[in-house]
């Protein structure tokens, strides 16, 4: 079941964000440039910036910060880290890259370019891996190949998690790539806005929100919450606001026209 639900994660991170570029390129909203840019600040800000901070503070292998075992200490960590970097990483990109790029539209092709770039990263290439993962072990050749190489004890941990892994999880992970890129096209309209509108403060409420929305999460990575399924249903709810939001904030873009 490990490559079924596999191809099924795979399946929703790389088609769905296929399809909504698709999708808005047929409505006309998506701007190529702002998706481009989107795709760019979570690249840099995300994966090169925040991560590596994280390589500075964080024990290796651990949910800890460096010097502390206190789980609140990194729970706020967790929490604010993300939120900080990517929300001051679209600020960035529409105040400076995307001048000319501040429509609705702009914003949605944005949070896509951003959201859908993480779903490819972090769904639909950690899908692929355990897909050749479990081909390489089904046909023997992770004992011959690889196995060798990896300290006492990790293959097996390895085949643990790639064969007994529940289906339901696989399809979780889908659906996390597509609650997260919902709540950052929300976030990255919001930035927009506040940009729009020449008020930081706005920057400052998407930090807020972004980190309140990875308490959770962190909780559930600190051990503190166990349920995986908790942590989805609070998920859930702020991916309803977002929705939301993206509705209502859109006549605010069409007064005064596309740009400011």
């Amino acid at each position: 079941m490990g490559m079924i639900g596999a191809a099924v994660q795979l399946a929703i991170s790389l088609l769905v964000p296929v399809g909504l570029a698709w999708y808005g390129r047929k409505k006309g909203w998506l701007s190529w440039k702002a998706l481009g840019v989107g795709a760019v600040v979570f690249l840099v800000f995300s994966q090169v910036l925040e991560k590596a901070l994280h390589i500075a503070v964080l024990e290796p292998g651990r949910p800890a910060l460096k010097g502390t075992d206190s789980v609140w200490l990194f729970v706020l960590y967790a929490a604010l880290a993300a939120g900080v970097f990517e929300e001051l990483g679209r600020y960035v990109g529409f105040r400076w890259l995307l001048k000319q790029h501040r429509g609705y539209g702009d914003g949605l092709s944005f949070g896509l370019g951003h959201g859908g770039t993480e779903a490819v990263l972090l769904g639909a290439v950690g899908a692929v891996n355990v897909i050749v993962l479990a081909s390489l072990i089904q046909s023997g050749s992770f004992d011959k190949t690889i196995a060798p190489s990896l300290p006492a004890g990790q293959a097996e941990l390895i085949k643990e998690q790639v064969l007994h892994t529940p289906f339901a999880m696989y399809v979780l992970g889908g659906l996390e790539r597509l609650f997260a890129l919902t709540v950052h096209v929300a976030l990255s309209l919001l930035v927009l806005f506040g940009v729009r509108e020449k008020q930081f403060r706005y920057v400052l409420y998407a930090i807020l929100i972004h980190a309140a929305m990875d308490v959770m999460p962190a909780l559930y990575q600190a051990k503190v919450v166990t349920n995986v399924w908790a942590v989805e249903a609070v998920l859930l709810v702020w991916v309803l606001a977002a929705v939301s939001f993206i509705r209502r904030i859109q006549p605010a873009f069409e007064q005064g026209g596309e740009n400011r």
